[in-house]
């Protein structure tokens, strides 16, 4: 059982809105996920709207060995430098 982190589509047809979800790979884009850990609203206007993770659940399953999809792995980083604190 291979499972990766990626985006799940929800929302009207010109409202996209995705989860970030934990999945099995060999699930479909609409399967029951294990876990959702966050969310992605790209129409939003503010960065800190767009992106909303729980960076410690990331890690966790990072850590035992899930993938990210490279769309996913990019919003990891960016809420990554939101979260820090700036010197």
């Amino acid at each position: 059982m291979a499972v990766v982190l990626r985006l799940q589509r929800f929302g009207k047809r010109v409202q996209p809105h995705y989860r970030v979800v934990v999945i099995e790979s060999n699930r479909g884009p609409h399967g029951r996920p294990l876990e959702i850990i966050g969310h992605y609203n790209p129409k939003a206007d503010k960065d800190k709207e767009k992106i909303t993770l729980d960076i410690s659940r990331t890690d966790r399953w990072l850590k035992n060995g899930a993938k990210p999809s490279q769309t996913v792995g990019s919003l990891i980083s960016k809420a990554r430098k939101l979260v820090e604190p700036q010197a």
